[in-house]
Parts: structure tokens; sequence; C-alpha cells
């Protein structure tokens, strides 16, 4: 997770102990997050967050703690979809539709839902589009933790 705002530090230490929350709690989340708090990133949009995490190839998601992130009273962290552009060794039509109707990139996720979302991720059971629907379903467009009895089928732990 990048910070790449630095005008609340009270906001970025709510987003940085929800994650601790969600580790410690009954959930059992693995902690994988690697918090980077260096005012180099100050400003940084999502493609050059992506440029520069493309280059980790055990990485399939980046979260940026941006200026939603910090002016939100949910803390949504921006989620960006590296698997997006691992199209080498595609099929030539499959890669045309993939140019028509690009999959995609981001979604907002609440700090309880980060480990959720990155384990799914690291494990493929979830595609990230379904994370986007799942988005577009709630109220405030965000991706929540989907481990509460009411999480649609295939999301969980």
């Amino acid at each position: 997770m990048i910070r790449t705002d630095f005008t609340d530090d009270a906001a970025w230490r709510e987003v940085v102990a929800e994650l601790a929350r969600a580790v410690e709690g009954e959930r059992g989340w693995e902690s994988a997050v690697h918090l980077v708090e260096d005012r180099r990133w100050e400003g940084v949009s999502g493609d050059l967050a992506l440029a520069a995490a493309a280059r980790d190839e055990e990485l399939s998601v980046v979260f940026l703690a941006d200026d939603v992130t910090m002016r939100s009273p949910l803390r949504p962290l921006l989620a960006l979809d590296l698997g997006a552009d691992d199209d080498q060794d595609l099929d030539p039509v499959y890669y045309q539709e993939l140019i028509d109707s690009p999959p995609p990139r981001e979604v907002r996720v609440v700090p309880d839902a980060v480990h959720m979302l990155h384990g799914n991720m690291q494990l493929a059971n979830v595609d990230f589009a379904e994370f986007v629907e799942d988005a577009a379903a709630d109220p405030d467009g965000v991706v929540r933790d989907a481990t509460a009895a009411s999480a649609p089928a295939g999301f969980g732990g």
C-alpha cells in the first residue's frame, strides 16, 4: 500500500490501524501488505504506481492511500489490478477483445477488505472484475469485507 497523500496524518493512522485490526480479528487474513510511506510517492497517479509496481512479478494488486482515502470517512483505498497487463501469449482474437473492451483496472476498497481482496487475488479465487461488480452494487461504491454472512458466493476466507 502506497501513501500518495500526506495531507492528513490522522486519516493515515486510521487506515493503518484498520488494516491491523483486520489481521488481528477473527477473519484470520494473513498480512501481506507492505506499507510505503515516502514523500517521493506524493501525488503519484494510479498509472505511475502501476508502472512501478509491475516490476515485481509477485504482486497482483497495489493499493494507494490517496486524496480520496484521506477525505472520505470510509477511508477507501484505490486498488489497482496488476494482472490487467498480463496479455502476453494471448489468442489474437481475445487480445483484440481486450483492446476493444479493456477489463477494469481499479476499484475502491475499504481497509477492512484489503486482506480479503489481496488473498483472493493471490489465490485466483476471484477475478478483479468481480470485485468491481461488487463495488458497483455497494451503495458507497466500495468493496467491503465480504466474509460476513451476507457475502456473495465466491468471496470470503
